[in-house]
């Protein structure tokens, strides 16, 4: 993937801005799709359907991850995921990405080559490229990434769509990503929910899959189940009521939960006898499920009677009204992520 060693001594500042052009070019691989790639003023793009799905996010270090945390390669995941999984939820497969780094120049050539490796990878996963982007200089490092995708003949799957009658159903994990934040803001550094955190896992072609089963309406889960129904209930006028029991936490959760509150469930439990967590815990990993975010599932409601794979699983029901309901209730935490009213936003 280059010639610059991922070993290579020098910083990124001594490299130089059109030298690190240069190198990222070399890092990723060439999309044979791509008309114009890297080098020019702008990529060409094919779009075979005539229309083109676009989408930014934003990934700010501080923000969305640490670098004490999260090697340049998790970031490259991340950063990718949360564009390519926004293409997905409109239906669309996608194809490429844009990205525009930002990064102070005291760190190393090889930290940037495993951001490159990162970004290549997690596309590789999609059946995306990059295309593309723009590098300068900062005191932290900020990725903007644009997704592009391309719906492939299907009407895209809007969040406007869901109808009284309609099932939702979700593709994808739910709290494991918040999960793992909670272990690592603890000082637990290890195990598959701290890597679904730093490199969260989105079921890409499920949004196509979705859209061909007739969605009605659909989202990529970023920001909280229960937050991101909200969208598609606002959106389309409706309520949604979600049933808890559907969306019982696993036993993996259940146990990160105990170790962030720090209760043994020992003393709870007979011998013998299967560990009970204990209430709060119960309660903890409920919230992760359903307000955690950061896992990038899809949510997606569809007509009554739709057949659905064993990947799609009900967890609710569209109804008359409007907003978001727990077992007919009303959630009295906050719902999800926001980044101007959540804590520290």
């Amino acid at each position: 993937m280059g010639a610059i060693a991922g070993d290579d001594p020098r910083t990124v500042a001594a490299l130089g801005e059109f030298g690190l052009i240069k190198a990222l070019s070399a890092w990723l691989p060439p999309d044979q799709r791509a008309l114009v790639g890297i080098g020019d003023d702008a990529a060409v793009l094919a779009a075979p359907d005539g229309r083109v799905v676009a989408t930014t996010d934003f990934l700010l270090e501080g923000r969305h991850f640490r670098r004490d945390w999260s090697s340049a390669r998790d970031i490259g995941h991340k950063a990718a995921a949360r564009s390519l999984a926004d293409v997905a939820a409109m239906g669309a497969v996608p194809t490429a990405l844009l990205v525009a780094l930002a990064l102070p120049g005291d760190l190393p050539v090889g930290w940037a080559r495993e951001l490159a490796a990162g970004l290549a990878a997690e596309c590789a996963v999609a059946g995306a490229s990059v295309a593309g982007g723009d590098t300068a200089r900062a005191s932290s490092v900020l990725l903007a990434v644009t997704g592009l995708g391309d719906l492939a003949g299907r009407a895209p799957v809007l969040r406007s769509g869901a109808a009284p009658g309609d099932v939702v159903a979700v593709a994808g994990p739910l709290g494991p990503s918040a999960a793992g934040l909670a272990l690592l803001s603890a000082g637990l550094t290890e195990g598959p929910l701290v890597a679904a955190h730093l490199r969260p896992a989105p079921p890409y072609d499920a949004g196509p899959q979705a859209a061909d089963l007739g969605a009605t309406a659909m989202i990529d889960v970023s920001d909280g189940l229960l937050a991101d129904l909200g969208h598609i209930a606002d959106a389309s006028g409706v309520l949604i009521d979600v049933s808890a029991e559907t969306l019982r936490p696993p036993a993996a959760l259940l146990d990160a939960a105990r170790a962030v509150i720090h209760e043994d469930p020992s003393s709870r439990t007979s011998v013998g006898a299967s560990p009970e967590p204990p209430h709060s815990a119960r309660e903890q990993a409920l919230a992760w499920v359903l307000t955690g975010g950061e896992d990038h599932a899809l949510a997606a409601t569809f007509p009554r009677g739709v057949a659905l794979p064993p990947r799609w699983t009900v967890i609710g029901e569209v109804r008359q009204g409007r907003g978001v309901l727990v077992d007919g209730e009303g959630w009295t935490g906050q719902a999800g992520w926001d980044h101007f009213t959540s804590a520290g936003g």
